[in-house]
């Protein structure tokens, strides 16, 4: 007899794709409208919208839920993708900043916030191709 495996991914953890989507619109309403995140909003289209989708459709996989970013555009290559833009230690925390904010703001659990911020900051860092 199989038995069922238990272990939650982090999609289910926070809440699912409701939860989910409703923490990157409040990233991206945060990015609207904090002067402090002027930095990261400039690099987005005016609308946003496509922005949101692909960042929801990105975390959905990366937490273990439905892979429609995948399903849509093949591998994400983060990297390759944001090389159009200059990514330094400025644009890194303020995407940090506006996506702890997020998840405050939206109720994640304190100690969840915490460990998915250690893994958003190592791909953040990972993220910067220009000095400073």
């Amino acid at each position: 007899m199989a038995f069922m495996n238990e272990t939650r991914t982090l999609y289910d953890t926070i809440g699912g794709a409701a939860k989910l989507r409703e923490m990157v619109d409040r990233f991206y309403d945060l990015m609207e409208l904090e002067p402090e995140f002027a930095g990261i909003r400039a690099m987005h289209p005016p609308a946003t919208d496509g922005s949101r989708d692909k960042l929801f459709w990105f975390l959905s996989g990366w937490m273990g839920g439905p892979d429609l970013y995948q399903e849509q555009f093949g591998h994400p290559r983060l990297r390759a993708r944001h090389l159009p833009f200059a990514v330094g230690t400025s644009e890194r925390d303020q995407w940090l900043r506006a996506m702890a904010w997020a998840m405050e703001d939206v109720g994640i659990a304190e100690d969840l916030r915490l460990r998915l911020m250690q893994s958003f900051y190592q791909t953040a860092d990972w993220m910067r191709n220009t000095p400073g």
